[in-house]
């Protein structure tokens, strides 16, 4: 019997989550497009939803990982913060291990 095993997990701080793969692909969506309203499109998600979870995991976190800038001379938008981009790559590079160890610990489980 072939066995796959999958896994999703998130990230808290004081019982309140702050990155999840939802949030995860959140950021990645906003830094590539510049702007949450297309992010959250893409998403399928609400705007008012999608600027709650940016809202909750600045608040969370030290320092901001997504800035939104209104007007100026060349319009608004939103950009995800080198803090942001770190958030990103640890939670990557923790979903990496785990699927390695996982993946190892099912091969020695016997059915």
């Amino acid at each position: 019997m072939e066995l796959s095993i999958k896994n999703r997990f998130w990230i808290e701080s004081k019982n309140i989550k702050f990155l999840g793969s939802g949030r995860i692909e959140l950021l990645e969506k906003i830094d590539r497009l510049g702007s949450i309203s297309k992010a959250a499109a893409e998403m399928k998600m609400a705007y008012r939803k999608a600027w709650g979870l940016i809202k909750d995991m600045n608040e969370i976190s030290d320092k901001p990982l997504v800035i939104k800038q209104t007007g100026g001379k060349h319009g608004g938008g939103t950009y995800v913060t080198p803090e942001g981009k770190k958030a990103i790559a640890v939670y990557k590079e923790l979903e990496s291990q785990l699927e390695v160890f996982l993946n190892k610990a099912l091969k020695n489980i016997t059915l």
